[in-house]
Formats: structure tokens, sequence, C-alpha cells
């Protein structure tokens, strides 16, 4: 089994696209201050995707065979079948097949993901990517027959970090099989990013 970890936001979701989910609930009759947005009609629930992203994320999904476990933020605000229904219409020729399940910091420790509180070198300042690795990590420990995989995101969760005000350096944690987006207009289209993703998956 092949797999990619997407998120959406910057990486097929690209900021010419953010905010227009606003005028699609306003075309759809207006949300209300008590809605929770599970209860929006999932077309009218988020921000539209990026046809160029979409189209390369096509071809890899093509080429590979691989299968989208979606590790955006989007799948605490709908259901895989929501999240299907919604990838479909957007043009996305395979529907998710899994989410990975949100990792609070209590966890780490009882899962086994470390050993002690001291020893893992938290971070204030990229706690998000570090709640990210480790959901993608406990995914990747209760499917064991996943053979390729690769992680697409714009929070920067690699191993090796090359783009830095100290230069590059290599983290006591991250994941090895990443491609970073860091461009929020370019997003999975960025030159390169195809090829990249290809070699995890190849």
């Amino acid at each position: 089994m092949k797999v990619i970890f997407l998120d959406n936001d910057g990486v097929i979701c690209l900021s010419n696209n953010w905010g227009g989910r606003h005028k699609k609930q306003k075309e759809w009759g207006g949300r209300k201050l008590s809605m929770t947005s599970h209860e929006i009609p999932v077309e009218y629930r988020f921000d539209n995707f990026d046809k160029k992203a979409i189209k390369v994320l096509n071809s890899i999904l093509d080429k590979t065979g691989a299968e989208i476990v979606v590790s955006s933020d989007w799948r605490f605000h709908a259901n895989l079948e929501e999240l299907g229904d919604y990838y479909e219409s957007q043009g996305i020729i395979k529907r998710p097949v899994d989410v990975t399940e949100k990792f609070h910091y209590t966890n780490w420790l009882e899962e086994g993901f470390i050993k002690d509180h001291g020893e893992f070198p938290w971070s204030r300042t990229e706690d998000l990517e570090q709640q990210r690795h480790f959901e993608i990590k406990r995914w990747l420990r209760d499917h064991p027959e996943v053979t390729h995989w690769v992680a697409i995101d714009d929070l920067n969760m690699g191993i090796h970090v090359e783009a830095s005000s100290y230069g590059p350096f290599d983290r006591d944690w991250g994941l090895e099989n990443f491609v970073w987006t860091p461009r929020a207009d370019e997003g999975i289209k960025q030159s390169g990013k195809k090829e990249k993703i290809l070699k995890f998956l190849i």
C-alpha cells in the first residue's frame, strides 16, 4: 500500500482560494453565528482547491496508485465521507481512505513514542508541526501494510531543515519522507515538488 498524507491549505487549497467559502456560504443563504461548521453543507463549508494543484495531485495518484490519508485540520470539520464527497466535487480522482487521528500531548508518552517528557525537544514555536508528525507516525505504526509513503504539508515537519536563518540543520524529530510546500500561492504545483513526491512513492 502506498500512502500520501495530505494537508490541504498551502498544498492544494492555495492562498488565492482562501476565504472563498464565505462567498459560497453567502450564496447558500448565509451562516448564522449559532451554526457549527458541520451544519453547513460540505460543498459550501470549505474553500476551493486550486485547479492546477489538483492536476498535479491527480497525476501523482494516477502514476503511483497511492491512497490519500488526510492529515489536514479539515478532518476536524468534516467526516471521512464528507471529505471524500468534497474531494470528488473538486475534481480529485480518488477519495481519501482515512484521516489521521488527533494526537494529544498526553498520549505521546502513553503510546510509547517518547520514553520521557524530558527527553523530547518540545518547541512552543513548532508545536503544530510536532503534533502532526506524531499523528502521522502513529497512523503508520497502526498500518504495517504500507510500503511507500510521503507527507506533504506547508508546515515544515521534515528532519532535514534547509531554509533557516541558522543555516541547514537536522532535527531530533521529524519525518524522513516529507515534502514541504512553503509557498502558499503555489503549493504542490511549485517547480520540483512533484518529482520529490514521486521519489518516495515509486
